[in-house]
């Protein structure tokens, strides 16, 4: 018979995040990943099968929290103005690396690390963004200036406007220096004005 789990797998999801999100995927070693989530080798692998799988469970975890909250900013109607959405995201993103955080995006490092190579991460990272991206599109219909844009134009801007917020991200996640990522948002303002 065998033994029932002795940890709570949303816990150990929660911390196997955080070390991916501080290390990267490849960066994330083994050791890294059980000390994190205080785990032994067995009950990782026993739970997870593997790292690769482990990391697709995270980046789910990932999309249902970051960046769900994202959304949820984005398509938020008690700001009326979507543009203003838009630039809060910005802004939040930048204010963060102010504010000592420079881990970036999840999404946004698996972008440029593992899903170059890897098409189940590639998927993943895709579908996370996407979702993203919709409600940037969604928040630009509720903008008066770009409400009149056709829909293939918002799709347009949307899809520069989430290459921009990966940009940004990234480039946080790689220390650029602030005054470069004022600018990236200070470019997007433009843009949305």
């Amino acid at each position: 018979m065998a033994r029932p789990r002795s940890f709570d797998t949303d816990d150990a999801l929660e911390k196997a995040m955080h070390v991916f999100w501080a290390h990267g995927y490849e960066g994330a070693s083994l050791p890294d990943l059980l000390e994190g989530m205080g785990l032994t080798r067995g009950s990782l692998y026993k739970a997870f099968t593997d790292k690769k799988t482990l990391f697709l469970k995270v980046l789910e975890r990932y999309e249902g929290q970051a960046v769900k909250a994202g959304v949820a900013m984005l398509t938020d109607p008690s700001v009326p103005n979507g543009a203003e959405r838009v630039m809060a995201m910005f802004q939040g993103s930048y204010q963060r690396v102010i504010d000592g955080d420079s881990r970036g995006c999840l999404l946004c490092t698996a972008a440029a690390g593992p899903s170059t190579y890897d098409d189940e991460i590639a998927h993943a990272v895709s579908a996370g963004l996407g979702v993203l991206r919709d409600g940037i599109y969604e928040a630009l219909g509720a903008s008066p200036r770009h409400a009149t844009l056709s829909p293939a134009e918002r799709a347009a801007l949307a899809d520069m406007l989430i290459a921009q917020y990966v940009g940004l991200r990234t480039m946080a996640r790689a220390r650029i220096d602030h005054d470069t990522l004022k600018n990236i948002v200070r470019s997007v303002g433009v843009m949305l004005a």
